[in-house]
């Protein structure tokens, strides 16, 4: 008897080849099946919010090299990321759609996809498209209302630092600074009749189901063959 766990031979790939009417037959299992609990189970519908990002990296920093101006760049994003994930931005959402949790928010209904400048999705998983419309909105709509708050506060402390003003003022507005910036921008530049579609294709689930049930079948032309001899 053949090791299971033996590399194939020449007459198993052979013998492998030969067999694909049950690889294409097992393929079209696949795919009705795939297709079947797509009907069944559906993904969550998603829905995406943009909002505009700005670094301004030559104001911010017009006569530093590349290598500085990157380390800004990745900086600030980080920052700004922080802030679409803090407490209080998921709360203000929470609040203001009903019926819904931060935890609920942080555990898969929620999704941020960020280059480093330019346009940020919000994306919002849900069952109700039309809810998953708002989750994605709200959110956005939140981060852009905080990070220009931000900027504000960024500004005026900048100024006080500038003009070597009471240090109490400047504690104060440190307090509510988020630590951006000054001179990023942002805008909310898609929160209305938002792009909405299931997660995941119909196509996509019959494709993993094609591949996995030829996979198997596969499997099982060198494993029984092995057995039998």
């Amino acid at each position: 008897m053949h090791n299971l766990l033996s590399p194939p031979s020449f007459d198993d790939l052979l013998r492998l080849l030969k067999a694909w009417r049950l690889w294409v037959l097992s393929a079209l299992v696949g795919a009705l099946l795939g297709t079947a609990l797509y009907a069944i189970a559906p993904p969550p519908y998603r829905a995406q919010a943009t909002v505009v990002v700005d670094f301004n990296l030559e104001d911010a920093w017009p006569q530093e090299p590349d290598r500085r101006l990157f380390y800004y760049l990745e900086r600030e994003t980080r920052k700004l990321a922080e802030v679409a994930w803090a407490d209080e931005t998921l709360s203000e959402v929470a609040a203001r759609v009903g019926g819904v949790s931060v935890s609920e928010l942080r555990d898969g209904k929620l999704h941020l996809a960020q280059p480093q400048e330019g346009g940020w999705h919000f994306l919002a998983d849900d069952a109700d498209p039309a809810r998953a419309q708002q989750l994605a909105a709200t959110w956005a709509q939140v981060f852009t209302e905080r990070t220009q708050e931000g900027v504000l506060v960024a500004l005026e402390l900048k100024k006080l630092q500038e003009g070597g003003t009471c240090a109490s003022d400047a504690a104060d507005l440190e307090s509510r600074s988020l630590g951006i910036s000054p001179y990023i921008q942002v805008h909310a530049s898609q929160t209305a009749d938002l792009p909405v579609g299931r997660r995941v294709a119909m196509g996509e689930y019959a494709l993993v189901g094609a591949v996995t049930v030829a996979a198997l079948a596969a499997l099982g032309v060198l494993f029984v063959k092995r057995e039998e001899t």
